[in-house]
């Protein structure tokens, strides 16, 4: 189990991690979040889709929707 110090800062690591992934790919941090954690909790996204999630991945994607309904 971890201790409080431990947990926090593993969690705060990996948070800023993906916002800071976000930006470096043009993204808006909350946004992304926000659909990647609605995808995993719903299950709407499964564990051989997890790659999808990535930032560049889900940006492309994104883009690619736009595209398409232009």
């Amino acid at each position: 189990m971890f201790s409080g110090d431990e947990g926090g800062g593993e969690t705060w690591s990996i948070l800023s991690s993906l916002l800071n992934t976000a930006k470096l790919n043009g993204l808006d941090p909350e946004a992304y979040l926000v659909d990647v954690l609605e995808r995993m909790v719903s299950g709407a996204a499964k564990a051989n889709q997890l790659h999808e999630l990535l930032a560049w991945n889900w940006k492309a994607a994104r883009e690619a929707e736009k595209r398409a309904v232009a």
